[in-house]
């Protein structure tokens, strides 16, 4: 019988988060709870320190410290607040894995924290991996740390890839669903609401990736990070629709031969594995039908209608603090859009922009990527702001 696995859950009260506490409840003889980290989701924080009884509590939002710390502190369990609290407390000896499930950038100087002390990191942070994969991927491998995919494609390349990892890769094809708006012009697009945008097809996720699947950014995100996790060139990523969300990935292997890696959409189950790894755990998750699924079916991506993908893949290319412009320009985008203050297709003209205005740098540290991440955002809101139209 193994020991438990403590776990620190960066993110703790988002969709990662809360479907990560799902499966540690289901198996209590093999993970506990060590640190919940949450934004400011004071309440649920709350809920699930009171439920988990971790040894620690971090909430980003400093101004909720008091708040948080009236109720827990009575349950032997610490409260902490604050962004240099949330990297401080990865250096916790008690911590065996870090799952970070944080969004957006906030989540790099936490996972490189992690990864600093030693701890094997759960990746659900896919902009960790854009923004400065070159420098975590290096630390990682000087650490020897490993670093576990979460999110369902790049789990689905990493199970493919068990058993194989002396075998040169070809070619990876992540799959994506389309998302709500597969086979629209972009005459329909231009009208696009934010009601329409936040309904996915196929998976329950939050209202930041949910937009990001709908303009497929997700996927260019997705294929930049497959390029550190799995040390690939960007000629060998490719993004195929699959509108069923049933082959989450494949590898194809110098031989030709392909593997695919199959399932229902469920982020339980590559949540499981990454905090499992290597074992498989028995789950109750519902099982895949093929009389359900009579016919999978595959299509090319329309890079002229969904720009993000086209400007990702150009990101990707480029390197450097490229793909870190990407991103900030993009979360900016995103929010501003769930604000109703700039359209669909806007989100795209912004990032571009961003793309062309910002300087580049070649072979960035840390400090650059910081610095370039605070410009473009600022440059972003500046742009929004200048166009701003009412959105209906």
């Amino acid at each position: 019988m193994e020991d438990k696995r403590n776990i620190a859950i960066l993110g703790s009260t988002g969709s990662i988060g809360t479907q990560a506490l799902e499966v540690i409840k289901a198996h209590p003889d093999r993970f506990a709870v060590e640190v919940l980290v949450a934004n400011n989701n004071v309440d649920l924080l709350i809920r699930q320190a009171l439920e988990f009884k971790p040894n620690a509590v971090v909430i980003a939002d400093e101004k909720k410290y008091k708040e948080v710390a009236d109720v827990l502190l009575g349950h032997d369990i610490k409260v902490y607040a604050g962004a240099d609290s949330i990297v401080q407390i990865m250096e916790m000896g008690s911590i065996d894995l870090v799952l970070t499930a944080m969004v957006g950038f906030a989540g790099l100087k936490p996972t490189l924290s992690a990864i600093k002390n030693g701890k094997s990191v759960a990746l659900a942070n896919k902009e960790t991996l854009v923004v400065a994969g070159e420098l975590v991927t290096a630390m990682a491998r000087e650490k020897g740390v490993n670093i576990l995919p979460v999110d369902s494609e790049h789990s689905a390349i990493f199970q493919c890839l068990a058993g194989e990892w002396h075998n040169k890769i070809e070619k990876i094809y992540l799959t994506a669903s389309g998302g709500p708006f597969r086979g629209k012009t972009i005459e329909e697009l231009k009208f696009i609401t934010k009601a329409q945008a936040l309904k996915h097809p196929n998976w329950e996720m939050g209202n930041k990736i949910t937009i990001d699947s709908a303009t497929l950014m997700n996927k260019g995100l997705e294929m930049i990070e497959a390029k550190w996790l799995f040390n690939l060139k960007h000629n060998q990523i490719d993004v195929i629709i699959h509108p069923q969300s049933i082959i989450h990935s494949i590898v194809q292997f110098e031989d030709g031969s392909m593997k695919a890696q199959m399932g229902l959409p469920d982020m339980k189950l590559p949540i499981q594995y990454a905090i499992s790894y290597p074992e498989r755990l028995k789950s109750d998750f519902p099982r895949f039908n093929f009389m359900d699924y009579p016919q999978l079916t595959f299509e090319q991506a329309d890079l002229k209608t969904f720009h993000n993908l086209n400007l990702a893949m150009e990101a990707m290319e480029k390197g450097g603090t490229m793909p870190c412009v990407l991103n900030a320009a993009n979360e900016v985008a995103v929010q501003r859009f769930l604000e109703d203050k700039v359209s669909f297709l806007g989100m795209s003209e912004v990032i571009e922009e961003c793309m062309q205005k910002v300087d580049f740098i070649a072979k960035p540290t840390l400090e650059d990527y910081e610095n370039t991440d605070k410009e473009t955002r600022r440059l972003a809101k500046e742009i929004i702001s200048k166009t701003e139209v009412k959105i209906n």
